[in-house]
């Protein structure tokens, strides 16, 4: 497709850069944003690995294109990607697109610094502050500390480094050999983070002791206090716990009074993993469900899961006022932190991070919250829990449809039982059969683009569908259209 001659660069022709900006925006506009969230268009272009790469022709050529391929080539790269916008994507714990947020995320991008300075990000540090101390004032601390981070699973990890550094300073200098066999706790439906972090920070994975939850998925603080006796009784040294506000399949939200109890009877740092679940803060209706949360040392909180404020946008809080996190992670890096600037270098936060390069993911989380205010965001989380009970009310009344418990969150789980199945619950292979639903009918849906739904095992049970109700933009007509296009799908299993 390349000309035969080499284009010539845009830089120095500012009409010719602004005339391939404004027509790139309008593809944006038409494609991803009007289309990719019409309900009368597909959530994806299902292709084949080998064909989608005939047709996005990925090779990288010596010579450039003209304007008009390049282009084209925006629209081919929207045209096949997930509409994760769309009103019938079910499949991940974001979804939706908040204009605000994404207008946010547009300056961000265009203004392309970096959040280490004052220097060179004067509005986004202030911003991030001013961001941070609010999210903080909702957990219930008047006062404390944070960073944003690259996701929900490096402010987990975070937490971990921060309260190995806090019981046992000398490691960040010394290293492992400074320290004890550790132990650190958490349910066995906690994220996967916890694991990965305690092998990437050099306590592996045979540090993480895995606390029993209940029936709901639920942490049992009586089997942390036993897990803990049985830590100190081998010869490991407790010092975290990690507590989940908001499962990742179930939505379950650990008993956080309890847990603080055992963690401040037997002085270790309590970190709650509220990435997903941390937005119901802002109901006052439902913010019951984090009961105890102003007693944790950290909390991990994702406001582009559920606020949909775009990816992404991951917060760290913590309340400590010492500056732990530049006492942790600090390195002094003369040209950059120098101590000698015009201004008061405590605006540099850069030293707080284990980064060099930090994106700013405050404005759009800022833009959205000044558009809607507490009230608007808090209607948002209300909506996807009346949603949520209107769909499982929904269920019950539809021949074929099984929930797998009564959800407190939007995670609605439930199993699609195929007309073949009907009445064969006592069957030897039910079981075996039903868990082959889910993964037929995902199929059948992708390759459609209607919907896109998760689906999972969980434990003894067999795979089931689960339903993630979080985009605004949602209905009850969208409820209905999900519950339709299941019996439609999966009509002839």
């Amino acid at each position: 497709m390349a000309d035969s001659e080499a284009l010539p660069s845009l830089a120095g022709d500012p009409v010719a850069v602004e005339a391939l900006l404004r027509a790139v925006f309008g593809v944006v506009v038409d494609e991803a944003i009007q289309k990719g969230t019409s309900a009368s268009q597909k959530v994806c272009e299902w292709k084949e690995p080998e064909e989608l790469k005939q047709l996005l022709d990925l090779e990288l050529r010596s010579q450039g294109e003209s304007q008009e391929q390049i282009l084209e080539r925006c629209r081919t790269v929207i045209r096949y990607s997930v509409k994760t916008g769309h009103p019938r994507f079910f499949n991940q714990l974001f979804s939706g697109l908040d204009p605000h947020a994404l207008a946010g995320r547009i300056i961000t991008e265009s203004l392309n610094t970096s959040q280490y300075t004052y220097e060179i990000a004067p509005v986004f540090v202030l911003m991030e502050e001013e961001v941070l101390r609010k999210l903080r004032a909702l957990v219930g601390w008047s006062s404390g500390d944070g960073i944003f981070c690259p996701g929900g699973s490096i402010s987990n990890m975070y937490a971990v480094n921060l309260a190995r550094y806090q019981r046992y300073p000398d490691c960040k200098q010394r290293g492992l050999r400074t320290l004890p066999p550790l132990a650190l706790f958490t349910s066995k439906e906690c994220h996967y983070s916890i694991q990965k972090g305690a092998a990437f920070l050099g306590l592996g994975t045979d540090s993480v002791r895995v606390v029993k939850a209940d029936e709901r998925g639920k942490m049992v603080p009586e089997d942390l206090e036993r897990q803990i006796g049985m830590a100190e009784a081998e010869g490991a040294v407790p010092f975290l716990v990690s507590a989940t506000s908001g499962t990742t399949v179930l939505g379950a939200f650990d008993p956080l009074e309890a847990i603080a109890d055992v963690c401040q009877r037997h002085g270790l740092w309590l970190h709650v993993d509220a990435a997903w679940g941390g937005s119901v803060l802002l109901s006052q209706t439902h913010r019951h469900l984090l009961d105890g949360i102003q007693r944790a040392d950290s909390v991990a909180w994702n406001p582009h899961k559920l606020l949909a404020a775009g990816l992404q946008c991951s917060a760290l809080l913590l309340q400590d006022t010492s500056n732990l996190l530049k006492r942790c992670h600090g390195s002094q890096a003369s040209y950059l932190f120098q101590q000698d600037k015009f201004y008061d270098v405590a605006l540099d936060t850069g030293d707080k991070v284990v980064q060099c390069g930090r994106r700013v993911d405050c404005l759009k989380l800022w833009l959205m919250w000044k558009a809607q205010g507490d009230q608007g965001l808090e209607r948002r989380i209300d909506q996807a829990f009346a949603l949520a009970r209107y769909l499982v009310e929904e269920i019950k009344k539809r021949e074929g449809l099984e929930l797998v418990m009564e959800p407190e969150f939007v995670n609605v789980c439930f199993w699609f039982v195929p007309p073949s199945l009907r009445g064969k619950q006592d069957s030897p292979d039910y079981h075996e059969r039903l868990s082959k639903v889910a993964p037929v009918l995902k199929e059948r849906m992708v390759k459609e683009g209607s919907m896109m739904i998760g689906y999972q095992p969980h434990g003894t049970r067999g795979n089931f569908f689960r339903v993630v109700v979080a985009n605004p933009a949602l209905t009850c007509a969208d409820m209905d259209f999900l519950l339709n296009e299941l019996e439609r799908l999966g009509q002839d299993l």
